[in-house]
């Protein structure tokens, strides 16, 4: 949607506000608004900025009844299971899917809500768990299990997915080879990107819902610009000779922050934030994803790159690129699991999902690369 295009980018008026009739009236017509809030692979930041309305939060509380929302009620997921189909109005789902438990809910918020947002980057992209996809599933275990510091496990204990005892057979859920979007497990409605989305958007859609001012089917939640079109500081003619870490040097808050050499992945990164981490001084690190035109926004960071190095000279320009710190980690903080990259997670062809299918491309995101769960089915003649 983004944009202005479709009416929630250019603002409804807000909840509690002169211009809140429409919200108000819908409501009335139909009753309070069924909504449900799910963590999934996630650090709990999507779940602290649904708080971060502030008194806003009591116009939601108005809007809306909450059925599900695991960080602050206790609802079991039995309660949910009996809800009849489409019950709720919407289902919020933040994080990426890492295991079996969160592809079940995935399925079942889907199968309950008539609306299915993404919410956030790790549902939209996979985030930042999806750096975990450089490694595979064994790598990770062995680390977590025997490789740390912090670690005292002389047996090698590892969770078990199963274990019979004499009350009966226990479960955890499985452990998949890699992380992934939601999109790759069910179709999704919307997707609200943001590491975490901003209070501003959260409200906007909050609002388009209960007003039924919704965009199409498939819209990003954000603007469809870049971070740099929206970013207040000076531009001129972006060359540069090294690439700094933001600690060695002290920026010139008025200027680009690219053309003093720190990487701001403003060129290839939608805007919608307010260019939040530029206004403090900070480089972009890109977690409202691609614009709609671009396919792999790491891809598209590193030829940026490439175009403002002020070299021709073969090793000063390997110079100046070792100077950047973890490049995967720089170029796809936020977009791993959404890249042409994949990872060796997906090479490990340990049980991956094999749902992606029937997931809904994100359209006005951009050009939708191959689904990684697809791609591992597909690799394995589509056997799980």
């Amino acid at each position: 949607m983004t944009d202005t295009a479709h009416g929630l980018g250019a603002g409804g008026p807000a909840a509690g506000s002169p211009g809140a009739g429409a919200e108000d009236e819908a409501v009335q017509a139909r009753g309070k608004l069924k909504l449900a809030f799910f963590w999934a692979a996630a650090c709990g930041g999507c779940d602290v900025a649904v708080l971060d309305i502030h008194e806003k939060i009591l116009d939601v509380a108005a809007l809306a009844d909450i059925y599900l929302w695991p960080v602050a009620m206790d609802f079991k997921y039995k309660d949910v299971e009996a809800l009849p189909d489409r019950f709720l109005d919407v289902a919020f789902y933040n994080g990426a899917v890492r295991n079996s438990e969160q592809e079940h809910m995935a399925h079942l918020l889907r199968r309950k809500a008539k609306t299915l947002v993404a919410f956030g980057s790790c549902a939209c992209f996979g985030g930042i768990p999806s750096l975990a996809n450089l490694f595979d599933r064994e790598e990770i275990l062995d680390w977590v299990y025997g490789g740390t510091f912090s670690t005292e496990n002389p047996a090698g204990v590892r969770p078990q997915p199963r274990f019979t005892a004499p009350e009966g057979e226990l479960t955890l859920p499985e452990f998949y080879a890699g992380a992934y979007r939601l999109q790759d497990f069910v179709p999704v409605d919307y997707f609200l990107p943001g590491c975490p989305p901003t209070p501003e958007w959260i409200l906007k859609a909050v609002e388009a819902i209960a007003s039924g001012n919704l965009p199409p089917r498939g819209a990003v939640l954000a603007l469809d610009k870049t971070v740099c079109d929206t970013c207040p500081r000076e531009k001129t003619d972006k060359k540069v000779k090294e690439f700094h870490r933001h600690y060695e040097i002290i920026p010139d808050p008025e200027r680009c922050l690219l053309e003093q050499g720190l990487i701001c992945m403003g060129p290839a990164t939608r805007g919608g934030c307010g260019a939040l981490c530029p206004s403090a001084n900070m480089p972009c690190r890109g977690c409202y994803g691609p614009t709609r035109e671009v396919v792999d926004q790491g891809a598209k960071m590193l030829s940026a790159v490439a175009s403002i190095l002020d070299s021709d000279d073969e090793e000063e320009i390997r110079l100046a690129l070792a100077r950047i710190e973890d490049p995967a980690g720089t170029f796809w903080r936020f977009g791993m699991a959404a890249s042409l990259l994949g990872g060796r997670a997906f090479d490990a062809g340990s049980a991956p999902p094999d749902r992606a299918a029937s997931a809904t491309p994100p359209a006005g995101a951009g050009a939708t690369p191959p689904t990684r769960a697809g791609a591992d089915v597909a690799a394995r003649g589509g056997k799980k």
